[in-house]
């Protein structure tokens, strides 16, 4: 291979690694503590920040319109759309932008609300996206969730109609265990803990800035999404009471105050849509609420396959399933017998939407009205089968390091010292030599974290562990060819022909301690959980970038001193010259 073809492969590599390191970067160096704190706050939290903060925001330009003062600092982003608004509108633009002409051009205050907030909610999104990318400290050395969860033992022996055995609750806790470590697997969440704790309680430890309500949405979830018969005349004639007694129609709890408004065997539920933050929102006016039938016309325990798709003619998010032969037969009667009827697809006792039977249906179908983060959700909820037993969440807390910040501050030095330690030891045992596998070792430390980076992996202490052996193994790689070096000098060979042969005869040396440390970190991998996972990964993606940058970038910069800085001499040794 040409050292040039070399030269652009390592800057390609190179550029890579920056692309992926770059989230990391971002995130953890050039992000404002307090753009974190905002970023890691569930949807509701952003939505409250960004509707109050925003409205203190238009105040303040409010004042300052009425003062004749320039645009806020933090609102300059609002001349852009005022450039907008006047382009559609074909207004001419003021020479100089204050905050009078902009409130000019924002005349409907609602407007310039909406604009402000959705600044906010964009930027919020966008840096949690950004932490999504970024690479993920483990529960040692960030914190993260630890929730207990409760089994309803009780409801599950009624549902089954006799009093449970030692061994029903152990299969049922079992079962539970499986379904949740399936769930938390499937959604990407890393290096979980999921034990049985005592009799009825699950405990799960997640590491890391996750998100509490994607977390419980992901244990939480039964499975169990329905579909049930629309009660059409049932709907028109409580929409008829409805508009004439909107203040009275309900309790306080949400039930009907006068429960004969509709047919015994029905009930009212809310049809639910996603705003812009990605929360619950009830519809208004004529298709916020619809009649259904109590009785399941198919149980989502019958959907064996899940996947969450796009329609092919809007493109919206769907997720489109796959019955058991149960549930198949089920579905066409209930198809074939109600064309021209509408049925509402429920989760969690909230409507997600209503469709009007066009055809028979056997054994597929497709479910609407989800975001695509739901329609994701709810497919991989659907796939991963139904809880056994109802959970209750005991109790649930965000807790802190448990070694605290002085793990991540010692686990650091251990790294940089342990690589300092490599870096003098072979710059004083093989002089301007050394300096060659000084370089190979740094770029080996970046190129392991941008792979971590870029497959989201979470780092622990014991990863941290990993890359410091890697340190230490990796330079074995330069010690091998360094010595090859040093006989082929002793052999009365020059330079090039020194780094030839040290390279060649060295070559399979350095991949049959490599390869079999590759097969032992992937018997651990595979065998080990949690800590010992992590430091198997770490380990493997050290084999891979240790080799890389000794038989290939330490090559190119021999290579690079003997052709372009016509270097004549070896330094590699003290005792030949």
């Amino acid at each position: 291979m040409s050292k040039r073809y070399r030269l652009a492969v390592i800057l390609a590599v190179i550029a890579v690694c920056a692309v992926f390191l770059s989230s990391t970067v971002r995130w953890y160096f050039l992000t404002s503590p307090e753009d974190k704190q905002l970023a890691l706050s569930s949807r509701e939290q952003i939505k409250q920040y960004a509707s109050r903060t925003a409205a203190s925001d238009l105040q303040k330009l409010t004042m300052a319109a009425r003062k004749g003062e320039a645009v806020p600092s933090n609102l300059d982003f609002l001349v852009k759309e005022a450039k907008k608004i006047n382009k559609r509108e074909k207004a001419k633009n003021p020479e100089n932008w204050d905050a009078a002409s902009l409130a000019r051009v924002f005349s409907d205050p609602q407007e310039a609300l909406e604009a402000i907030e959705g600044n906010y909610r964009e930027r919020l999104f966008a840096l949690k996206d950004l932490q999504k990318n970024a690479v993920q400290l483990g529960l040692d050395l960030s914190g993260g969730l630890s929730i207990i969860l409760r089994a309803d033992l009780d409801a599950y022996a009624e549902k089954l109609g006799r009093s449970l055995t030692d061994a029903d609750r152990d299969a049922a806790m079992a079962q539970a265990l499986e379904v949740l470590n399936s769930r938390i697997d499937r959604f990407g969440l890393t290096e979980p803990v999921i034990r049985r704790q005592g009799a009825d309680q699950i405990y799960v430890e997640i590491p890391g800035t996750a998100d509490p309500e994607r977390i419980n949405s992901i244990i939480m979830g039964k499975g169990g999404l329905a579909i049930h018969m629309v009660d059409t005349d049932a709907t028109n004639a409580f929409f008829s009471y409805y508009n004439t007694h909107l203040g009275t129609t309900f309790n306080d709890d949400g039930t009907l105050t006068d429960p004969s408004i509709i047919p015994e065997g029905t009930m009212v539920l809310g049809v639910y849509t996603k705003d812009r933050y990605g929360l619950d929102e009830q519809r208004t006016k004529r298709d916020a609420w619809v009649v259904v039938k109590k009785e399941i016309a198919l149980d989502g325990n019958h959907i064996k396959n899940a996947t969450a798709t796009r329609d092919n003619i809007d493109g919206k998010p769907e997720v489109s399933f796959e019955l058991d032969s149960e549930g198949a037969e089920i579905f066409y009667t209930l198809t074939s017998s109600n064309i021209g009827k509408p049925l509402a697809t429920v989760l969690d006792d909230k409507v997600r939407s209503v469709a009007t039977i066009q055809s028979a249906i056997r054994d597929a179908g497709r479910l609407t009205g989800f975001s695509v983060d739901e329609s994701n959700n709810i497919a991989l909820i659907l796939r991963s089968a139904a809880l056994p037993v109802e959970l209750e969440v005991a109790s649930q807390q965000s807790i802190g390091p448990s070694l605290g910040a002085d793990t991540i501050n010692q686990g650091l030095w251990a790294l940089i010292g342990g690589l300092a330690v490599v870096m003098v030891f072979m710059l004083v045992f093989y002089k301007i030599s050394g300096i060659n596998a000084v370089v190979a070792q740094v770029l080996n430390i970046f190129i392991m974290f941008s792979v971590l980076s870029a497959f989201n992996f979470t780092l622990t202490l014991p990863s941290i562990a990993g890359f410091i052996l890697t340190i230490g193994m990796a330079v074995d790689a330069n010690v091998i060819i360094f010595e090859r070096m040093k006989e082929e000098l002793r052999l009365g060979k020059g330079r090039k022909d020194a780094v030839d042969m040290g390279f060649n005869r060295a070559f399979w040396a350095v991949m049959d301690a490599n390869i079999t440390t590759f097969i032992a970190a992937l018997f651990l991998s595979q065998l080990g959980s949690g800590p010992i996972q992590g430091f198997a990964v770490s380990l493997a993606i050290g084999v891979f970038s240790s080799v890389f940058t000794a038989l290939f970038v330490s090559r190119l910069i021999f290579d690079f001193g003997s052709d372009v800085l016509k270097s004549r001499t070896l330094s590699v040794s003290w005792r030949i010259k």
